[in-house]
């Protein structure tokens, strides 16, 4: 039989969901008054494409940003492999964990080449800034995210959906083993939404561990190897698509009346909200 096409296969379920690297332990954050994480423990399963899903101000670019150490616990910690990721050093975490927020600045002046280039940071040593080995990674990211026509523009004279494909070339270019990503399909239309998942779902098939804020419930139902719904701080339940996409939890969680069946082409749920005209 041959093989399905890479859009037509089933995600992959098999990341170790017993061990993860990166951890959540009993974290707590507050905006001033206002608690957004509340006791929240939380493991990546290592070479995961783990996405996160929940309704809008739940809580979810705040755990990304805990997690990346942008922001700090008010209680618990995160940590890398055992280790609380406040007492690491800033590059050295930079080599292991890359973090892609949701609204980048983009500088002036800045030709694409030279913000992917940025990636490369975290591995120059002080007596050599640049390398053969810096120069490939960048060349490589770019490819994977087909900005190599775009190299030598500036990255402010390009358009929303092609500098968030400059932003995810940088973050290859970083070449870490875990990505935190909050909502890398915001300002690309539909094409360029599936050739990005369709990327992120070739970088989890070669082991790289990720961690995917989306909102779209199909997309992250048929890309997923593992998913996280969070509600009020909290996370409400975690497992595979299949498991947890469910009228029920999309009337509890979501607050709308949904049937769910299995997508026609790749057997994934897929979520068909109700006319609420029909009940009346």
């Amino acid at each position: 039989m041959s093989e399905l096409p890479a859009s037509q296969r089933l995600p992959d379920h098999s990341g170790d969901l017993t061990r993860g690297r990166l951890a959540a332990e009993s974290v707590t954050v507050a905006y001033g008054s206002r608690t957004v994480l509340q006791d929240l423990s939380f493991t990546v399963p290592n070479g995961s494409l783990t996405m996160i899903i929940g309704p809008n101000g739940c809580g979810k670019s705040t755990l990304l940003h805990t997690l990346a150490r942008i922001l700090t616990p008010a209680d618990g910690r995160v940590t890398l492999d055992g280790r609380d990721v406040r007492k690491l050093a800033a590059k050295g975490l930079a080599r292991e964990l890359a973090l892609l927020p949701q609204s980048a600045i983009t500088p002036v002046g800045v030709r694409v080449s030279a913000m992917v280039g940025r990636g490369r940071y975290p591995h120059q040593k002080l007596l050599q800034q640049w390398s053969e080995t810096d120069e490939t990674a960048v060349e490589a990211a770019m490819a994977a995210t087909g900005i190599t026509d775009l190299a030598g523009e500036f990255i402010d004279e390009l358009s929303g959906g092609q500098r968030q494909r400059v932003w995810l070339a940088m973050l290859l270019a970083q070449e870490t083993g875990i990505m935190l990503l909050d909502e890398p399909t915001s300002y690309l239309d539909i094409a360029h939404q599936y050739e990005l998942l369709e990327l992120l779902r070739t970088q989890h098939d070669e082991g790289k561990t990720q961690v995917v804020v989306l909102h779209d419930l199909d997309q992250a139902a048929r890309y997923a190897s593992h998913l996280v719904v969070m509600d009020r701080g909290r996370i409400v339940t975690a497992g595979s698509p299949q498991e947890i996409i469910t009228a029920e939890l999309l009337r509890d969680v979501f607050g709308i009346e949904a049937l769910v069946a299995a997508d026609p082409v790749t057997g994934t749920p897929s979520v068909h909200p109700l006319d609420p005209r029909a009940a009346r």
